[in-house]
């Protein structure tokens, strides 16, 4: 497994330790939308925090759309993320 997917999975469990679910599928999912977008770690953490924000839980289809938007609009960092979700009206 790449460095780039086990710092991944390591924010996942870290979201666990915080009381958040994510099924067996889910994490599987998590990791699918990392490949198909071919996101980084740091895009792919900002997808799984926008999600959770957005949606109170992990839905698969959301942060999929959600990782291909931010990577094709070249958001860089939460800040971005944060001000492109704001305008989008999704919090």
């Amino acid at each position: 497994m790449s460095t780039e997917k086990e710092a991944v999975g390591e924010y996942i469990r870290n979201l666990q330790g915080k009381g958040f679910q994510f099924k067996e599928d889910a994490i599987g999912f998590i990791y699918f939308g990392m490949d198909y977008a071919n996101a980084n770690e740091k895009l792919v953490k900002i997808a799984i925090e926008m999600t959770l924000k957005v949606q109170k839980r992990f839905d698969g289809s959301f942060y999929l759309s959600l990782l291909e938007t931010l990577k094709s609009e070249n958001i860089q960092d939460k800040r971005e993320a944060y001000q492109f979700i704001k305008q989008k009206q999704l919090l």
